[in-house]
């Protein structure tokens, strides 16, 4: 993938998922907070986490599963994880943010 279009696709990916967060904690007694660097965003909820790098995502210390962004503007995952397969990735991000601000009650 073109550099430039994956940076492109990664602060797009790390807004989303500020968004969808944010739009969650309006309805949860928890706050999200979204760490973002060049090769590293993680969507934080008290001591739980999700990390997503340009080849795999974490969760909260479970192992590493693959993760990609596509220049169609989809997110792949590895297989076991939701969404499976190829999904948009507004719509992946508001599944995570809604999974990580729904179990923090």
């Amino acid at each position: 993938m073109n550099p430039r279009l994956h940076a492109e696709l990664w602060t797009s990916w790390a807004s989303l998922l500020r968004s969808y967060a944010a739009a969650h904690g309006l309805n949860s007694t928890h706050h999200a907070v979204v760490e973002v660097s060049a090769d590293r965003i993680t969507l934080r909820v008290n001591d739980r986490w999700l990390r997503f790098s340009s080849s795999d995502m974490q969760h909260s210390g479970e192992p590493a599963a693959p993760f990609m962004l596509n220049e169609d503007g989809t997110v792949t995952l590895g297989p076991g994880h939701e969404p499976a397969a190829s999904v948009a990735m507004d719509i992946a991000a508001e599944q995570f943010a809604r999974q990580m601000l729904t179990e923090a009650r």
